[in-house]
């Protein structure tokens, strides 16, 4: 680094014409870049300026050297500036594992507006309800819904969603409205199986600040939360489905 700086002294004073004017462009006192100078010369052993009270000129090692420098140098500057601005550029591959539902409803939206800001991020999306072994699999993020099972992994909440018994009118015309938890067992239920385990998802309350958790009999046992809220809407029972989900069907009615 302190042969550079020297460089630089020597290629600054030549472009000027003297130490004081190179001094001035560069922020710093013609002592400085003099010393650097003579460093530089003693260095490499021979004489780069014939100096006088007045100005410097270049001797011929000089301008051979000065010739030569000044290509080091431009290549340097721009290397550094690649370098910089490459720092500032996101690039490289994010492979993500994400449920289904809200992977396509909630985070394909962010990823696209994530793409057009930084157009050479590429995305690999992993679209399932299963849990992936993300270091098997070379998952760099997932999304999971719920507790995280494993302690080795770093999580950060990043939404939040409630749970909604919902049933669609057709069916409440003719099946009757569930007032209490009891009322549940006379009613069709759809069920979510859960991919990690393939087992009946429970239905889940609060009843007066206790969580209950309840498992019906069920009418209609589904994998996919999308196709979970559509057999609701088509009047096939009662079925709980997160409030993200079936928020745009509950406010058409």
């Amino acid at each position: 680094m302190q042969g550079l700086q020297q460089l630089s002294a020597f290629a600054a004073t030549a472009r000027h014409g003297g130490f004081a004017a190179a001094a001035r462009d560069a922020g710093v006192a013609p002592s400085t870049l003099a010393k650097a100078v003579a460093r530089l010369e003693r260095t490499l052993g021979v004489r780069l300026f014939n100096r006088t009270t007045r100005q410097v000129r270049l001797t011929a090692d000089g301008e051979r050297l000065f010739a030569r420098c000044q290509r080091v140098l431009s290549e340097l500057a721009e290397l550094q500036a690649e370098a910089s601005g490459a720092r500032s550029v996101i690039t490289g591959e994010l492979r993500i594992a994400i449920p289904v539902c809200y992977g396509k409803r909630f985070v394909l939206p962010r990823l696209a507006q994530l793409r057009e800001r930084h157009p050479q991020l590429r995305f690999d999306l992993r679209l399932s309800d299963s849990f992936v072994d993300m270091l098997q699999q070379g998952i760099d993020l997932a999304v999971r819904i719920g507790t995280l099972q494993d302690s080795a992994m770093v999580a950060r909440r990043i939404d939040a969603q409630h749970l909604l018994l919902c049933a669609s009118p057709a069916y409440l015309a003719r099946r009757g409205e569930p007032r209490r938890i009891e009322d549940l067992a006379r009613h069709e239920a759809i069920l979510f199986r859960l991919p990690s385990s393939g087992r009946e998802r429970p239905w889940q309350f609060r009843q007066r600040g206790k969580a209950v958790e309840l498992q019906p009999a069920r009418a209609l046992l589904v994998s996919e939360t999308e196709a979970l809220a559509e057999a609701a809407r088509l009047g096939a029972g009662i079925c709980q489905l997160p409030d993200n989900v079936v928020e745009a069907a509950l406010a058409a009615g």
